[in-house]
């Protein structure tokens, strides 16, 4: 091969690698949080096909909650609360990566796909998620410091009644809404106390939904995959 061919080979095959970025790695910050909150139970919805979606969602390759420490230890707080009343707590979100959200994002786009509305928004017209604020292109989630979750009985695991169930599109799911039951709204009040005390915001359209009120990466967004 001529010298000047073999040099533009030599630097068109060096261009890729120099193109390429670099995988987002995990923070050292960030750690499982069935190690440091006792008793919790992990059902990680979007690892598997139990979700609005109706699917796995990208980025989920291991059904871990993944927090960051001061997060994880604020919900360990609320664990030890709550252990003497002979209840627990179950996570079905935690760490979301930013290629999660894209994946909601085009099947909220994608108007023809209703498979999970019977279950997860039957009140609610699809084109309307984004409006009424079900689903966003940016999610707290992805700062690590925001949580998804309920209560369960120590004794049997089983939840205890919020009126309706996780992920449920629809004004049911906002903590103030009086169209549950007593019970409901019973324990929803008992989730937001025990999330509050230990520094932990609710969202006013979702029971489930808590942000640790200093997160330590307020204005960041994170991709690496949970794993």
């Amino acid at each position: 091969m001529p010298r000047a061919l073999a040099t533009i080979a030599m630097l068109c095959a060096a261009v890729p690698a120099l193109a390429q970025p670099r995988a987002e790695r995990r923070p050292a910050d960030f750690v499982d949080a069935a190690t440091v909150v006792p008793g919790l139970v992990v059902e990680m919805r979007y690892f598997g096909s139990h979700n609005f979606v109706g699917r796995p969602i990208d980025g989920y390759v291991r059904p871990v909650c993944l927090l960051v420490r001061p997060a994880a230890e604020a919900l360990a707080q609320v664990g030890r609360d709550l252990a003497p009343n002979g209840l627990a707590l179950k996570v079905f979100d935690c760490y979301r990566p930013a290629r999660a959200v894209a994946h909601f994002v085009r099947w909220a786009r994608d108007l023809a796909d209703v498979a999970r509305k019977s279950e997860f928004y039957p009140a609610v017209d699809k084109r309307n998620l984004f409006r009424d604020g079900y689903i966003a292109s940016r999610s707290g989630h992805s700062r690590g410091a925001t949580v998804d979750l309920t209560l369960v009985r120590r004794a049997d695991g089983r939840d205890l009644d919020m009126g309706t169930p996780f992920d449920f599109f629809g004004v049911r799911s906002w903590p103030s809404n009086r169209q549950v039951g007593a019970e409901a709204r019973r324990n929803r009040a008992l989730l937001a106390q025990a999330m509050r005390r230990r520094g932990f915001v609710p969202y006013k359209q979702e029971w489930w939904h808590f942000t640790l009120r200093n997160e330590p990466y307020r204005h960041r967004t994170f991709d690496f995959p949970v794993r």
